[in-house]
């Protein structure tokens, strides 16, 4: 062994070049590393959303995001559910019977859509282009709609309306209601768009 004294600056030279390479390395590992995981952008992609509506007052409608695309959920009025029915002979599929698998759920073929009538839960694009329809809340005749108009949603670009439950009207250039997407109740304040416990 030798009693060579080693260099106080060679030493903090090889300290130094050693603490970086080590920094050097971790931080080149990191984002290896990370690429294994999931971004945050594909897990929100799929994964279902929860939507707190406990604060929702009849009439008021939320909208949330999933799989990039606007859900709304309105909370519908006593008098708003009891003229859905009315409004049958003049729609194109009340029940959302054409297109079942793209349309609505099992438990969402029915006259209000839904799993408890007072909540719609639809994603708010039109089935036509792909725009997003206008609240018409109002009933009463308004520019572009019709005098005896009940409330519901208007798409601006080419015309198509639909009622308080996402049905399309007839004769309309949109081919199906809007779209209920899966989803179930966690509480009375939350729902869980995306997933539910069919197993179909």
């Amino acid at each position: 062994m030798s009693d060579t004294p080693v260099d106080n600056s060679k030493r903090t030279w090889l300290i130094a070049s050693s603490c970086a390479g080590a920094v050097g390395g971790i931080a080149a590992a990191v984002p290896f590393v990370a690429s294994f995981q999931p971004s945050e952008k594909a897990k929100a992609a799929g994964a279902p959303v929860e939507a707190h509506i406990g604060t929702l007052q009849p009439g008021e409608k939320m909208t949330v995001e999933w799989r990039g695309k606007p859900v709304w959920i309105l909370r519908r009025t006593q008098q708003q559910l009891a003229e859905l029915p009315k409004l049958d002979p003049q729609l194109a599929d009340p029940l959302s019977l054409r297109n079942p698998a793209e349309q609505a759920p099992p438990y969402a073929r029915n006259g209000t859509r839904s799993i408890k009538p007072e909540y719609l839960v639809v994603v708010g694009i039109c089935t036509h282009l792909g725009c997003s329809p206008s609240d018409k809340f109002q009933p009463g005749p308004q520019p572009s709609l019709p005098d005896d108009w009940e409330g519901g949603f208007f798409c601006p670009c080419h015309g198509s309306t639909f009622d308080l439950a996402g049905r399309v009207y007839k004769n309309k250039p949109a081919p199906d209601n809007l779209e209920v997407p899966r989803h179930m109740y966690l509480s009375d304040a939350t729902i869980l768009i995306g997933a539910d416990d069919e197993k179909a």
